[in-house]
């Protein structure tokens, strides 16, 4: 079984679930409703759906303003994309 096809797939699912729940809050905090938890999106974010979530809160304007979000996620992004480098090249050894 290919390991790199299926960390691709982990990782657009999870992409798209941080996408959409950030829109979700986005829209929620401009009508004032009950709102997703910061600690779930940094969570999302951590759990490799950093990048789409920051290109995200870009693009709709959200959480850009708080620090916590624009020092973690971008570390995280750095953090991933060498992890995802080691992943690759360790299983590009083994097979």
């Amino acid at each position: 079984m290919n390991y790199t096809y299926l960390l691709f797939i982990y990782l657009s699912v999870i992409s798209l679930i941080s996408v959409i729940v950030t829109v979700l809050d986005k829209k929620r905090a401009k009508s004032h409703k009950w709102r997703v938890k910061e600690s779930t999106l940094l969570l999302l974010s951590l759990l490799g759906g950093s990048l789409a979530m920051f290109m995200t809160m870009q693009i709709i304007r959200h959480k850009t303003q708080k620090p916590k979000f624009m020092i973690l996620i971008p570390c995280m992004i750095v953090i991933q994309a060498m992890l995802l480098w080691w992943v690759i090249c360790y299983f590009r050894q083994i097979s």
